[in-house]
Protein backbone atom coordinates (compact mmCIF):
# COMPACT_ATOMS: atom_id res chain seq x y z
CA UNK A 1 0.00 0.00 0.00
CA UNK A 2 1.95 2.96 -1.30
CA UNK A 3 0.00 5.49 0.76
CA UNK A 4 1.83 4.27 3.86
CA UNK A 5 4.98 2.63 2.50
CA UNK A 6 6.61 5.90 1.42
CA UNK A 7 5.76 7.52 4.74
CA UNK A 8 7.05 4.56 6.77
CA UNK A 9 10.19 4.30 4.65
CA UNK A 10 10.93 8.01 5.09
CA UNK A 11 10.58 7.72 8.87
CA UNK A 12 12.91 4.72 9.00
CA UNK A 13 15.47 6.39 6.72
CA UNK A 14 15.45 9.44 9.01
CA UNK A 15 16.02 7.22 12.04
CA UNK A 16 18.85 5.35 10.29
CA UNK A 17 20.65 8.36 8.80
CA UNK A 18 19.36 11.61 10.26
CA UNK A 19 17.78 14.41 8.20
CA UNK A 20 21.06 15.89 6.93
CA UNK A 21 22.15 12.73 5.12
CA UNK A 22 18.65 11.94 3.83
CA UNK A 23 18.28 15.39 2.29
CA UNK A 24 21.75 15.28 0.80
CA UNK A 25 20.34 12.59 -1.49
CA UNK A 26 16.70 13.71 -1.79
CA UNK A 27 15.26 17.21 -1.99
CA UNK A 28 12.18 18.47 -0.13
CA UNK A 29 10.42 20.44 -2.87
CA UNK A 30 6.95 19.96 -4.40
CA UNK A 31 6.61 18.77 -7.98
CA UNK A 32 4.39 19.81 -10.84
CA UNK A 33 5.20 16.54 -12.61
CA UNK A 34 3.61 13.12 -12.26
CA UNK A 35 4.79 10.77 -9.51
CA UNK A 36 6.88 8.62 -11.87
CA UNK A 37 8.42 11.42 -13.95
CA UNK A 38 12.05 11.12 -15.02
CA UNK A 39 12.38 14.60 -16.58
CA UNK A 40 13.14 16.44 -13.31
CA UNK A 41 16.07 14.11 -12.65
CA UNK A 42 17.55 15.04 -16.02
CA UNK A 43 17.03 18.80 -15.83
CA UNK A 44 17.76 19.62 -12.18
CA UNK A 45 21.18 20.40 -10.74
CA UNK A 46 22.01 18.62 -8.52
CA UNK A 47 20.23 15.70 -10.15
CA UNK A 48 18.42 14.35 -7.11
CA UNK A 49 14.71 13.54 -6.62
CA UNK A 50 12.49 16.48 -5.78
CA UNK A 51 11.03 14.83 -2.67
CA UNK A 52 10.65 11.46 -0.91
CA UNK A 53 7.00 11.00 -1.94
CA UNK A 54 7.48 10.62 -5.68
CA UNK A 55 8.77 7.30 -7.00
CA UNK A 56 12.36 8.39 -7.61
CA UNK A 57 12.56 9.85 -4.11
CA UNK A 58 11.03 6.76 -2.54
CA UNK A 59 13.52 4.50 -4.33
CA UNK A 60 16.37 6.68 -3.09
CA UNK A 61 14.89 6.64 0.43
CA UNK A 62 14.68 2.85 0.35
CA UNK A 63 18.35 2.68 -0.63
CA UNK A 64 19.22 4.58 2.58
CA UNK A 65 17.59 2.07 4.93
CA UNK A 66 20.12 -0.06 6.77
CA UNK A 67 20.40 -3.66 5.62
CA UNK A 68 22.88 -5.39 3.36
CA UNK A 69 20.15 -6.97 1.20
CA UNK A 70 16.57 -6.39 0.13
CA UNK A 71 15.46 -9.10 2.57
CA UNK A 72 17.12 -7.32 5.49
CA UNK A 73 15.71 -3.96 4.47
CA UNK A 74 12.15 -5.25 4.10
CA UNK A 75 12.42 -7.18 7.37
CA UNK A 76 13.19 -3.90 9.14
CA UNK A 77 10.42 -2.03 7.29
CA UNK A 78 7.88 -4.70 8.26
CA UNK A 79 9.04 -4.76 11.88
CA UNK A 80 8.78 -0.97 12.08
CA UNK A 81 5.32 -0.91 10.49
CA UNK A 82 4.04 -3.66 12.80
CA UNK A 83 5.37 -1.74 15.81
CA UNK A 84 3.53 1.44 14.85
CA UNK A 85 0.25 -0.26 14.02
CA UNK A 86 0.28 -3.00 16.66
CA UNK A 87 -0.62 -5.40 13.85
CA UNK A 88 1.77 -8.37 13.82
CA UNK A 89 0.07 -9.81 10.72
CA UNK A 90 1.22 -7.10 8.30
CA UNK A 91 3.14 -8.75 5.50
CA UNK A 92 4.02 -8.60 1.82
CA UNK A 93 1.58 -9.68 -0.88
CA UNK A 94 4.04 -11.55 -3.07
CA UNK A 95 1.64 -11.73 -6.03
CA UNK A 96 1.57 -7.92 -6.04
CA UNK A 97 5.35 -7.83 -5.59
CA UNK A 98 5.82 -10.12 -8.59
CA UNK A 99 3.56 -7.90 -10.70
CA UNK A 100 5.37 -4.74 -9.54
CA UNK A 101 8.73 -6.28 -10.39
CA UNK A 102 7.65 -7.53 -13.80
CA UNK A 103 6.00 -4.27 -14.89
CA UNK A 104 8.07 -1.63 -13.06
CA UNK A 105 10.07 -0.54 -16.10
CA UNK A 106 9.80 3.19 -15.36
CA UNK A 107 10.91 2.65 -11.75
CA UNK A 108 13.85 0.59 -13.02
CA UNK A 109 14.82 3.43 -15.36
CA UNK A 110 14.61 5.93 -12.50
CA UNK A 111 16.80 3.75 -10.29
CA UNK A 112 19.51 3.17 -12.90
CA UNK A 113 19.55 6.88 -13.75
CA UNK A 114 20.05 7.73 -10.05
CA UNK A 115 22.79 5.11 -9.84
CA UNK A 116 24.56 6.84 -12.74
CA UNK A 117 24.42 10.23 -10.99
CA UNK A 118 25.47 8.94 -7.57
CA UNK A 119 22.13 9.47 -5.82
CA UNK A 120 21.90 5.79 -4.88
CA UNK A 121 24.65 3.36 -3.96
CA UNK A 122 24.61 -0.42 -3.93
CA UNK A 123 23.05 -3.02 -6.19
CA UNK A 124 20.21 -1.43 -8.16
CA UNK A 125 18.14 -4.59 -8.60
CA UNK A 126 18.40 -5.43 -4.90
CA UNK A 127 17.28 -1.90 -3.95
CA UNK A 128 14.40 -2.18 -6.42
CA UNK A 129 13.34 -5.50 -4.88
CA UNK A 130 13.14 -3.81 -1.48
CA UNK A 131 11.18 -0.92 -3.02
CA UNK A 132 8.74 -3.19 -4.86
CA UNK A 133 8.22 -5.26 -1.70
CA UNK A 134 7.52 -2.28 0.54
CA UNK A 135 5.03 -1.04 -2.06
CA UNK A 136 3.31 -4.45 -1.77
CA UNK A 137 2.62 -4.39 1.97
CA UNK A 138 -0.94 -5.34 2.88
CA UNK A 139 -2.54 -3.12 5.51
CA UNK A 140 -6.02 -2.23 6.72
CA UNK A 141 -7.64 1.19 7.09
CA UNK A 142 -7.08 0.84 10.84
CA UNK A 143 -3.36 0.30 10.24
CA UNK A 144 -3.20 3.42 8.07
CA UNK A 145 -5.09 5.44 10.67
CA UNK A 146 -2.76 4.28 13.45
CA UNK A 147 0.33 5.38 11.54
CA UNK A 148 -1.33 8.73 10.90
CA UNK A 149 -2.33 9.01 14.58
CA UNK A 150 1.29 8.53 15.66
CA UNK A 151 2.34 11.35 13.34
CA UNK A 152 -0.54 13.54 14.55
CA UNK A 153 0.68 12.89 18.09
CA UNK A 154 4.20 14.11 17.23
CA UNK A 155 5.83 10.69 17.12
CA UNK A 156 4.12 9.13 20.15
CA UNK A 157 1.69 6.21 20.00
CA UNK A 158 -1.55 7.71 21.41
CA UNK A 159 -2.64 4.45 23.06
CA UNK A 160 0.62 3.66 24.86
CA UNK A 161 2.73 6.79 24.94
CA UNK A 162 5.65 4.95 23.32
CA UNK A 163 7.87 7.26 21.30
CA UNK A 164 8.41 5.94 17.78
CA UNK A 165 10.25 8.87 16.21
CA UNK A 166 11.52 12.21 17.57
CA UNK A 167 8.98 15.03 17.42
CA UNK A 168 11.04 17.01 14.89
CA UNK A 169 11.16 13.96 12.57
CA UNK A 170 7.35 13.78 12.79
CA UNK A 171 7.21 17.47 11.87
CA UNK A 172 9.47 16.89 8.85
CA UNK A 173 7.30 14.00 7.62
CA UNK A 174 4.03 15.91 8.09
CA UNK A 175 5.39 18.99 6.33
CA UNK A 176 6.50 16.92 3.33
CA UNK A 177 3.07 15.26 3.31
CA UNK A 178 1.44 18.70 3.09
CA UNK A 179 3.63 19.92 0.24
CA UNK A 180 4.23 16.66 -1.64
CA UNK A 181 1.95 13.89 -0.35
CA UNK A 182 -0.65 14.18 -3.10
CA UNK A 183 1.92 14.44 -5.91
CA UNK A 184 1.03 17.21 -8.39
CA UNK A 185 -2.34 17.72 -6.69
CA UNK A 186 -0.80 18.54 -3.29
CA UNK A 187 -1.49 22.28 -3.51
CA UNK A 188 -5.19 21.78 -4.20
CA UNK A 189 -5.48 19.25 -1.36
CA UNK A 190 -3.70 21.63 1.03
CA UNK A 191 -6.09 24.46 0.16
CA UNK A 192 -9.29 22.40 0.21
CA UNK A 193 -8.51 19.98 3.07
CA UNK A 194 -5.62 21.60 4.88
CA UNK A 195 -4.06 18.66 6.72
CA UNK A 196 -1.00 16.48 6.03
CA UNK A 197 -2.00 13.65 3.72
CA UNK A 198 -0.49 10.91 1.57
CA UNK A 199 -2.23 9.14 -1.28
CA UNK A 200 -1.20 6.02 -3.14
CA UNK A 201 -1.99 4.31 -6.42
CA UNK A 202 -3.49 1.43 -4.41
CA UNK A 203 -6.33 3.74 -3.34
CA UNK A 204 -5.29 4.27 0.27
CA UNK A 205 -5.08 7.72 1.85
CA UNK A 206 -3.33 8.50 5.12
CA UNK A 207 -4.06 11.84 6.82
CA UNK A 208 -2.93 13.29 10.13
CA UNK A 209 -4.90 15.99 11.96
CA UNK A 210 -2.22 17.48 14.24
CA UNK A 211 -2.85 16.84 17.94
CA UNK A 212 -6.27 15.37 17.11
CA UNK A 213 -6.45 12.13 15.13
CA UNK A 214 -5.18 9.94 12.35
CA UNK A 215 -7.36 9.05 9.37
CA UNK A 216 -7.09 6.04 7.08
CA UNK A 217 -9.40 5.51 4.10
CA UNK A 218 -9.46 3.26 1.08
CA UNK A 219 -11.05 4.36 -2.18
CA UNK A 220 -10.06 2.34 -5.24
CA UNK A 221 -11.61 4.86 -7.64
CA UNK A 222 -8.55 6.92 -8.68
CA UNK A 223 -8.47 10.15 -10.65
CA UNK A 224 -6.21 10.85 -13.63
CA UNK A 225 -3.42 12.39 -11.54
CA UNK A 226 -3.21 9.33 -9.30
CA UNK A 227 -2.88 6.97 -12.24
CA UNK A 228 -0.78 9.01 -14.65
Amino acid sequence: MQSISKVVTLMLALLDNGPEKVFEKIDMEPTADTFNSISSLETRNPQKPLNPMINSGAIATTSLIYGESSEKKIERILKFTRRITGNKDININYDVFKSEKETGHRNRALAYYMKSTGVIDGDVEDILDAYFMQCSMEVTCKDIARIAAMLANNGLLPWSGERIIPAHYARIVKTIMVTCGMYDESGEFAVKVGIPGKSGVGGGILAAVPNRMGIGVFGPALNKKATA
